[in-house]
């Protein structure tokens, strides 16, 4: 039987996971909602450890700042030297349900306790249909849908890749300047986010055009924001269409409703709106890249459904487990028609990271998505004068809990400030707040969606005072 909170997103929890949930809430809450520091950054186990990481650890992570974890709960963060940081990084936003929530931790260990692995691949989970039924049933659009499940982002995008050319039976596809749709060599060939993702590794995967994203600040080339969405599309049927490929042989656009890694750039609602129609007049397979965007992290289960289009696909990943790893490729039945053998993964669909996602899902419901659009409403309302009181912020922008702050040297230039960004990164890291940068030039806020409006305010006013340090300087 598999571990989860209910049959319905809606249903009465089981009372074995309900006491495990129980005895976890009461011995894991937090010392502290807000942060709590001992000593100047690093302290000396965490020095220990990254000396340790740098002799052992592959070179080509990333990391913006030294901070050691241990622990977490809710949207706090511990360090191995006992430092309490408020986490609005949430691992790249997939801790939706705060760190170690007591439901997906009791989730975890009942499964745990009964069945890790078998592979759903070649056997039945119980867990893999529930799941599927769920996602197919918050997903947009009439026709019924059927899911795929894989490890990440990167695989789900992989896995849509070869979905769209199998059922197309055509080799091109497109994506857009900025993007970021993972690592792996399909993916990839997708990205178009920074040029050191792709240096060095070759030939990548033939046929992939880029088009400009529709940025409504800076606008497409820098000219006219105003019109970005227009020009975009006219760029796509009169430049993409009639010069450089053909649509009758395009198999898919994907697209991000939100540029993650693109510095957090909200597509309009009619360019979404004015792409779908597109796509429907070729036979072009639309797909919705959420894998950031997703889950509720807009205040809706997905960014495309702020502007009402219905994908052809959705990829998912990232908060759909609260941290276990999981991705699904959510495709209209009509579109999903590979036979048997077309593809497969041995660990997508794991019952652990099952569980995890049914007790996710059920508590995004119930609590979570709501939270993210009221507090998320809270930022946006705090901030909406900081183009007017700091002279290097050039917009705030967002939905939900999934919001970029755009630094600019000069606000009439829009000159990208990229090593601002990057101290006042590292600066709010030595305050307490973990923060990340998108695109050039953007700091992004993507905490787990439990965070309150006291934590919020922490976090406003912890970038205002690193606002007001830039200046001094």
């Amino acid at each position: 039987m598999i571990a989860t909170t209910d049959t319905k997103l809606g249903g009465t929890k089981l009372p074995e996971s309900q006491e495990i949930a129980t005895k976890l809430s009461e011995s894991q809450q937090p010392a502290t909602k807000l942060p709590k520091l001992n000593m100047p950054l690093p302290g000396p186990n965490a020095k220990r450890v990254v000396e340790l990481d740098t002799k052992y650890v592959s070179p080509s992570y990333t990391r913006d700042y030294p901070l050691v974890a241990k622990r977490g709960q809710g949207a706090m963060i511990e360090d191995v030297d006992g430092n309490v940081f408020l986490d609005f990084a949430a691992g790249i936003a997939v801790c939706a349900t705060g760190h170690c929530h007591p439901e997906v931790v009791a989730a975890i260990q009942k499964q745990a306790a009964e069945l890790i692995h078998l592979s759903g691949t070649d056997f039945y989970y119980e867990g893999m249909p529930l799941l599927a039924e769920k996602l197919s049933s918050i997903s947009p659009g009439k026709e019924s849908k059927l899911v795929y499940f894989g490890n990440s982002g990167a695989e789900a995008i992989e896995a849509a890749i070869k979905l769209v050319k199998y059922h197309t039976k055509r080799d091109k596809l497109i994506a857009f300047h900025g993007a970021f749709h993972g690592r792996t060599m399909g993916a990839l060939s997708l990205t178009a986010s920074r040029a050191i993702q792709r240096r060095g590794f070759g030939t990548l995967l033939s046929g992939v055009f880029h088009m400009p994203y529709p940025d409504t600040y800076r606008g497409t080339y820098g000219v006219r924001p105003e019109c970005a969405a227009a020009d975009c599309l006219s760029y796509l049927e009169n430049e993409l269409f009639r010069r450089r490929v053909d649509p009758e042989e395009v198999a898919g656009i994907f697209i991000e409703p939100i540029q993650g890694e693109g510095g957090y750039i909200l597509a309009p609602a009619e360019f979404l709106q004015g792409l779908q129609k597109i796509c429907r007049k070729y036979g072009i397979m639309l797909v919705a890249d959420e894998v950031q965007s997703g889950m509720g992290r807009t205040g809706k289960w997905w960014a495309v459904d702020h502007a009402g289009v219905e994908p052809d696909i959705i990829c998912t990943a990232k908060g759909i487990a609260s941290g276990m790893p999981l991705s699904a490729v959510i495709a209209r039945e009509s579109v999903m028609d590979w036979k048997p053998g077309a593809h497969a993964s041995t660990f997508g669909g794991n019952p652990v990271c099952i569980a995890a996602s049914l007790a996710t899902l059920h508590l995004l419901k119930t609590k979570y998505m709501a939270n993210a659009k009221r507090v998320g409403e809270f930022i946006l309302k705090r901030t909406a004068d900081w183009t007017q009181k700091f002279k290097n912020v050039g917009e705030v922008r967002g939905r939900g809990l999934m919001i970029g702050i755009e630094l600019v040297k000069d606000q009439k230039t829009k000159e990208k400030a990229q090593e601002m960004r990057n101290r006042i990164i590292q600066a709010a890291y030595h305050k307490g707040l973990l923060i990340l940068g998108s695109g050039d030039t953007t700091v992004r806020f993507c905490p787990p969606l439990v965070i309150d409006e006291e934590q919020a305010e922490f976090a406003v006013k912890t970038l205002e005072e690193c606002f007001r340090e830039e200046e001094a300087k």
